[in-house]
Formats: structure tokens, C-alpha cells, sequence
């Protein structure tokens, strides 16, 4: 394993990549394997990776691995009954 790592080193080095794409490359990668080698399952996947489930589902949208799933939308906030609260003038 060593010796493919240090040959994949070379190649990126030779073909002039920097080290921020070679990381996203590999991060990428491992990620979409991991998603894949589990059936989809992300918290299986993180834990392959021994990365956090929050973390995985972050970075697999900012890749773009979502398996055509759209990403949640946030919380929305409650809507008050009263309409908020009332300000207090000081005279009743």
C-alpha cells in the first residue's frame, strides 16, 4: 500500500497538482466509496471513515455526492399565537 501511495504522490507532483486539489480529490473519493461500499448508509460510512455523520453529509453535499437526494431544508421557526410579545409603555 505504501508503495501505490508514494507512486500516486509522484504522479500528482509530476502533473503539477496542487495540494489542496489532490486532498479534495482523495477526500472525494474516499467519501463516495465509503457512501458506496455501505449501500448509501451515511452513518456507516462516517464511521468507516472515522469522520462524524454531520461531517460526511457536509462534505458529501459540498461534492455533490447526495445520490440524487435534495438536501433537508432547515427547521422553520414556530409561528407565535399571539403575534410576539406586547411592549410594556408603563401606564395601564
Amino acid at each position: 500500500m505504501t508503495s501505490q501511495i508514494e507512486s500516486l504522490v509522484k504522479q500528482l507532483l509530476e502533473g503539477n497538482i496542487f495540494l489542496q486539489e489532490a486532498i479534495e480529490l482523495l477526500e472525494k473519493g474516499m467519501i463516495a466509496g465509503a457512501l458506496e461500499r455501505n449501500g448509501g448508509n451515511q452513518s456507516s460510512a462516517a464511521k468507516q471513515l472515522g469522520i462524524h455523520r454531520n461531517t460526511l453529509q457536509r462534505k458529501a453535499a459540498d461534492y455533490g455526492l447526495n445520490n440524487g437526494r435534495r438536501p433537508r431544508a432547515g427547521r422553520k421557526p414556530v409561528a407565535r399565537a399571539r403575534g410576539g410579545r406586547k411592549l410594556r409603555t408603563g401606564t395601564d
